[in-house]
């Protein structure tokens, strides 16, 4: 299958699994920076593969087929996240960058190598979850957003939801990183503002990056 497919597919299971988005035509247009028309245009034509059920103004919805196809594109995305950061310590922006091009020139046979050399992770430097070699997701996610935590409690991060270049500069400097620890001091909920402690630094942060960042609360 082509790039352009590939991509396609892979945006509509993405934004399925996000909370803040849709998988109507219009927001994968938005997703991949193309037009509405070519958004529809596609969907049509991926639906005579039987890749997607489409239907004028309803959200896209993935087939059998096209959910197999894209869970083993972001397989080889998120093995190839994980071999950068082990092999180059590459920051979450630069490898995230890579694997987007790399995914599509990655064989069944070379994601299973990939996968056999880190040991078969379950997780990527993001804290995403890697597909296994049959396109299942074998991990349970019991993770809520910063946002959503209670004061006064410690808890790990288990997901970066971003793929923006400052997000993950200012994470990086301030070390918030999958599976470091966070205590939550203050919520300001009318301000929708969370401020939390890590490394001896106290933080505030808005609702756009405490809606990103997933944890799990410390046992």
């Amino acid at each position: 299958m082509s790039v352009a497919v590939e991509n396609f597919v892979k945006a509509i299971y993405k934004n399925g699994k996000s909370n803040n988005n849709d998988t109507k035509p219009g927001n994968i247009a938005k997703e991949l920076g193309i037009s509405n028309a070519a958004a529809t245009d596609m969907a049509k034509k991926l639906a005579v593969k039987d890749l997607i059920n489409y239907e004028k103004y309803q959200e896209l919805k993935l087939t059998d087929k096209g959910t197999k196809m894209a869970l083993n594109v972001v397989r080889k995305h998120r093995l190839w996240e994980a071999l950068l950061f082990k092999l180059f310590d590459m920051s979450l922006h630069d490898i995230h960058r890579e694997a987007e091009l790399l995914e599509h020139q990655t064989s069944d046979l070379l994601a299973n190598k990939i996968s056999e050399y880190l040991g078969n992770p379950k997780f990527d430097p993001h804290g995403d979850p890697i597909p296994n070699a049959n396109g299942e997701i074998t991990t349970t996610d019991t993770s809520i957003s910063l946002s959503n935590t209670k004061e006064g409690k410690q808890y790990i991060i288990s997901r970066l939801m971003s793929d923006d270049k400052e997000f993950f500069d200012f994470c990086s400097q301030n070390g918030l990183k999958y599976g470091n620890t966070v205590l939550v001091s203050k919520q300001f909920s009318s301000n929708k503002m969370t401020q939390i402690s890590i490394n001896n630094n106290t933080i505030l942060l808005n609702e756009d990056f405490t809606s990103i960042i997933y944890v799990n609360e410390q046992d």
